[in-house]
């Protein structure tokens, strides 16, 4: 076999709270007899991988013993470089740490942490979250260094958000944001891949019908406040995505809107309205954006709050009295879009849904096949 076709893999394990290099490699009989001379070397079932003691004296053997070998791959060992500098980089990420000022002994993320965010270009909110969760987590046990940290620590940190009443989507993400550290930055894959994750409920979602979207639309008198919800409702676009349109993504000429960099990193088209081009020309000649479609005090971004706060006050003038959030104008443009015959692959595309079956969520909603049943007590007799 050709030494360069020969290939060894390093990851970070940590074993009996011991930190150890795990060593990856296909069946090869040259390999495994270099393996097996290496003091310290054991076998883990468990990982399906050899190792020894995480030192610099026997990382350096590693490279020394199959030099001229095989192939070193350590890419799952060694934490990336920023590629720029750290300090300027990352004063994006200003809410991690925030609670060091006034808080003696609070333990701040792992500067590798938020690098990696970086070089996986992890949006600045998922980021956010990541970072909270995760500082949240580390400081529960203020007594113990990350190394020290296991699945029993984790699953005792769950129980105890268990007990504040936290969601199941907020447990999920606590776990993400502690699997992200140990098997993205210090690579050691399926590090917790036993711990357990609360069962998936499956929750519909609140839906307005047409009439209630229209008579919620005319109760919102600032034209900037209707076209904010308009442009969420008639595209199917999350709050995040609205907040980001610019003015460059209205493509009139093709009635459609081009959503940039959304959940995912992924850009797509969905619908324009004629109404809502109508109001939007009226909107851009009174307010005259110039980066951003909608934009807050300043000329930035309008903010997320203030068209939650906007929906409410509509929902209220308008009389309605479901719990309706903007993702709810979401969630009624794709139930509206199945009832009037779109096919669902369509509608995935519109939404950006990376699979069909989150898109299938809105055939329990629609009310297409319930118009065809007659209520039994209706055709009753009286």
């Amino acid at each position: 076999m050709n030494p360069t076709s020969r290939r060894i893999s390093l990851s970070h394990l940590i074993i009996n709270d011991q930190r150890q290099i795990g060593i990856k490699f296909y069946p090869d009989k040259v390999i495994q007899s270099l393996i097996k001379s290496i003091k310290g070397i054991k076998w883990s079932n468990k990982y399906g991988l050899a190792y020894l003691p995480n030192t610099s004296t026997n990382l350096n053997h590693i490279y020394s013993i199959f030099k001229g070998v095989a192939t070193i791959d350590g890419r799952y060992f060694y934490i990336n470089k920023p590629m720029h500098n750290p300090v300027k980089e990352h004063q994006q990420y200003k809410f991690t740490g925030a609670r060091q000022a006034y808080t003696a002994g609070y333990k701040t993320i792992p500067i590798e942490y938020l690098q990696k965010l970086e070089l996986k270009k992890y949006s600045k909110n998922t980021a956010k979250t990541y970072t909270g969760l995760f500082e949240g987590f580390i400081n529960h046990f203020p007594d113990k260094s990350l190394v020290e940290l296991g699945e029993d620590e984790i699953r005792s940190y769950l129980s105890y958000q268990v007990k504040l009443g936290r969601s199941d989507s907020m447990l999920n993400q606590i776990i993400n944001s502690i699997k992200f550290y140990y098997e993205i930055v210090l690579g050691m894959p399926n590090r917790f891949y036993e711990i357990e994750r609360p069962i998936k409920r499956e929750k519909l979602p609140e839906v307005l019908s047409k009439e209630e979207v229209l008579r919620l639309l005319k109760n919102t008198r600032n034209l900037k406040h209707k076209c904010i919800l308009s442009t969420i409702y008639s595209g199917g676009l999350r709050i995040g995505e609205v907040i980001n349109l610019k003015v460059k993504d209205i493509d009139s000429g093709r009635m459609m809107l081009r959503i940039e960099g959304a959940k995912g990193g992924k850009d797509r088209y969905t619908l324009l309205s004629k109404n809502l081009l109508e109001d939007l020309r009226t909107y851009y000649k009174l307010y005259k954006p110039k980066t951003f479609l909608f934009e807050g005090v300043g000329g930035g971004q309008y903010a997320p709050t203030s068209i939650r706060k906007v929906l409410k006050r509509s929902c209220i003038k308008a009389g309605i009295r479901k719990n309706v959030k903007p993702h709810s104008l979401r969630h009624s443009f794709a139930t509206h879009l199945l009832e009037q015959g779109t096919d669902l692959r369509s509608i995935q595309t519109l939404l950006g849904h990376n699979s069909l079956k989150t898109t299938e969520i809105y055939t329990h909603v629609a009310n297409t096949a319930m118009n065809t049943i007659k209520n039994p007590l209706d055709s009753s007799e009286q």
